[in-house]
């Protein structure tokens, strides 16, 4: 089995959008050459963890009232804060 060289674009969204506002979308390129398909899935899934495509989609998955969103927010602040102190603390 060969492969050819190729390239297949995966658009990321970005983090910070309002819900009327149009979404500007930067592609990913993974190329495979001479690398093995696994090995390019690999990059490719990578490169979405850095630019954060996975944590949007799961984010984006359900709505999410505002107010429940305020208290998310607080209590994921609250556990930093714990975090923080107890490695401070050791």
């Amino acid at each position: 089995m060969t492969m050819t060289t190729s390239t297949a674009p995966i658009e990321a969204l970005p983090s910070t959008t309002a819900p009327g506002e149009a979404v500007v979308c930067k592609p990913l390129e993974v190329s495979v050459g001479d690398k093995t398909l696994e090995r390019a899935i690999k990059n490719l899934k990578r490169k979405m963890a850095a630019e954060g495509v996975l944590r949007e989609l799961k984010r984006r998955r359900h709505y999410m009232k505002p107010s429940i969103k305020r208290r998310k927010k607080a209590s994921e602040a609250a556990r930093r804060r714990r975090k923080r102190v107890r490695t401070d603390g050791v």
